[in-house]
């Protein structure tokens, strides 16, 4: 399943749109010894490269250049992005990619959300590196780019490395037989553009099934109960991360990590900022590290009204722990990060807290199987402390005073 980056006729074909994706094919990559010749030694620190890199497309080198006219690249493995048009998004990816780009591997940028032509003139680019792929990454298996791409792909390997909590989803709903769906769209009515694709996803679901001639490895830090038969599942323990990185300086108090799920119009903003404001002046948090995906103007309300430093992460949040300095404790709502945390930082006296989504905070459109789904992702969380939500305190104090 894993032969040398460079052994012939095994070239490998990696797809991400986000900042993790790229980070969790190094840790993929790292964990299979797909290496080139000229990567550094394993256990050297990586170099991270300056912020404000290169734009869009800008800064491609020759190793780029080895992928554009639709050959091999030297090393095995061409990472590609497929960038989306959110700049914190596109601005992580850009620093990810050097890092790659340090390691030794080749990355292709491709403005595939560039208008209305990209798509196409993407794919068609892309084509021939698909047909000629023996094996091919991807960090979304949900992504409709990515299942388009996989009706041209005649790769006999599939791997599908963690897009966060997602790939729990995502390989529960392939051991059921199920559409491919994201969790918190689950329970909603599809729409004039998910009938119409609905033959690419469902050709995406039966290429993602293993079959005599095709095998699929899951790559994930994520707790997977219901394993799809024939699926190898791998762990990911974010060795590429602690050998590369840290340890880090631990500094006293707390850090806040935030959630899009607001964005994601799944719990009430309202509710959260109330939570957040609860949950730094109980546990002392100076600092709130932002997810890309949060506004502006929520971040600027937050700030304003709990008085935390907003700190908007230029890489993803392993490598920022990693590297530090870090809070003695750092708090999360549930998310991938009380999973991969805890990976990232085994060995420091960080200790990661979770705090449960009440359900009184959940908006009135939140897919019916967002509550379960949620506790599902705390519940699941090895080497965490679990923090009472506002339901549970204050049954807790109702007990408390009838005992009284």
């Amino acid at each position: 399943m894993s032969p040398r980056a460079g052994s012939a006729g095994h070239h490998t074909l990696a797809f991400v749109e986000s900042p993790v994706q790229l980070l969790n094919v190094l840790e993929w990559a790292h964990a299979h010894a797909l290496r080139t010749a000229g990567s550094g030694a394993p256990g050297r620190p990586a170099a991270i490269p300056a912020q404000g890199g290169p734009r869009s497309g800008e800064g491609r080198t020759s190793a780029d250049d080895a992928g554009a006219a639709g050959h091999p690249a030297p090393g095995g493995l061409t990472l590609v992005v497929l960038s989306p048009t959110d700049p914190m998004t596109r601005g992580q990816l850009r620093r990810m990619a050097e890092l790659a780009r340090d390691e030794g591997y080749v990355v292709r940028w491709e403005e595939a959300r560039g208008g209305t032509a990209a798509p196409f003139q993407t794919i068609g680019g892309l084509t021939r590196l698909l047909r000629r792929a023996h094996r091919v990454v991807m960090g979304d298996p949900f992504s409709r780019y990515v299942q388009l791409l996989l009706t041209i792909t005649r790769a006999r390997e599939l791997v599908v490395v963690d897009d966060g909590t997602a790939t729990m989803e995502f390989v529960a709903q392939l051991a059921r037989g199920e559409r491919l769906v994201r969790w918190h769209r689950k329970g909603g009515r599809r729409g004039p553009r998910d009938l119409l694709f609905a033959p690419v996803s469902s050709s995406a679901r039966r290429r993602l099934t293993p079959s005599a001639g095709r095998t699929v490895e899951v790559f994930s830090a994520m707790p997977i109960e219901e394993v799809p038969a024939g699926v190898t599942v791998t762990a990911n323990d974010f060795s590429f991360t602690r050998a590369r990185f840290g340890p880090p300086r631990i500094t006293k108090g707390a850090d806040l990590v935030g959630t899009s799920l607001v964005e994601t119009g799944v719990v009430d903003g309202e509710r959260y900022l109330e939570a957040v404001m609860a949950l730094a002046q109980a546990h002392g948090a100076r600092r709130y590290f932002a997810h890309r995906r949060e506004s502006p103007e929520k971040l600027h309300n937050l700030a304003v009204r709990t008085g935390l430093e907003v700190v908007r992460p230029d890489l993803p949040l392993e490598l920022i722990a990693r590297r530090g300095p870090i809070g003695r404790t750092v708090l999360s709502f549930p998310s991938t990060v009380v999973h991969t945390l805890p990976l990232a930082l085994a060995g420091t006296e960080v200790r990661v807290a979770v705090c449960d989504i009440d359900p009184a905070w959940l908006t009135n459109g939140a897919s019916p199987r967002a509550q379960g789904f949620l506790s599902g992702v705390t519940g699941a969380a090895r080497d965490v402390d679990r923090l009472p939500s506002t339901a549970e305190r204050d049954v807790s104090a109702g007990q408390d005073v009838a005992a009284g």
